[in-house]
């Protein structure tokens, strides 16, 4: 996989990220719904951030889909910490696979940042689903 294809996946992350965290307002309340808020706006600015980047190596940006299809129903709160949690561990997926990929020490910033704030969110969102331990010693894996 390419630095390239790497960008393209972690683009699709952030757009996947987007929309279930749109589908997480619907299901949660007060401080944990203004979590929500500040989560998806985090994640526009990362998608953002790599359809830059996409671009700026010659690349079509990516857009998102007309849908996705969430891991888990959501049907309350707890199920939605479990929609954003996946979310987030698919995010730092695509984000470690992009930092073995970096061809450059600006795209390598985006993905150790991208994994940093996706290894905080999820461990906010264990919290919430009353997982233990609320973090992982190899995010993205």
């Amino acid at each position: 996989m390419s630095q390239n294809a790497a960008l393209d996946t972690a683009a699709d992350a952030e757009n996947t990220a987007v929309f279930t965290y749109g589908v997480l307002t619907a299901f949660t309340t007060g401080e944990v719904r203004d979590t929500v808020a500040e989560y998806i706006a985090a994640h526009r600015v990362r998608r953002d951030q790599l359809n830059e980047a996409l671009l700026a190596a010659g690349q079509p940006e990516r857009t998102p889909a007309a849908g996705y299809l969430l891991p888990v129903d959501v049907t309350d709160q707890a199920t939605a910490a479990k929609a954003a949690l996946a979310a987030e561990n698919d995010c730092a997926k695509a984000y470690r696979a992009l930092l073995e990929r970096a061809d450059s020490q600006a795209v390598r910033r985006t993905a150790v940042d991208g994994l940093t704030d996706c290894a905080l969110r999820s461990s906010y969102w264990r919290s919430i689903a009353g997982e233990k331990p609320l973090t992982v010693a190899f995010p993205g894996q």
